[in-house]
């Protein structure tokens, strides 16, 4: 028994060069299925493991998860940075 396809997928027959659409729950000939590559068109096996491309490496190794940016510093106002200077008609005033 084949593996079975747990969502629609667009797919270009390796050998007629046709796309084709296939359901979810469609069980594609070997060839047929070697063209689709996506690890979630799949529905897992059986035995609760994937087998796709998607899995990790044989080491057992999780792929390292990409930090999240760090936030951008907070800005002052303009007004608050740095003090508007006098002109020579404001001090004369004082």
């Amino acid at each position: 028994m084949g593996r079975r396809l747990a969502a629609a997928v667009h797919v270009l027959h390796p050998k007629t060069n046709e796309w084709l659409i296939l359901q979810p729950g469609d069980e594609p000939d070997e060839d047929l299925a070697e063209a689709i590559t996506h690890p979630d068109a799949w529905e897992p096996d059986e035995d609760g493991e994937d087998g796709g491309e998607g899995d990790p490496p044989a080491g057992g190794t999780e792929p390292t998860p990409t930090p999240e940016p760090t936030p951008a510093p907070e800005t002052t106002p303009a007004a608050e940075a740095k003090p508007k200077a006098r002109t020579r008609k404001q001090a004369d005033e004082q």
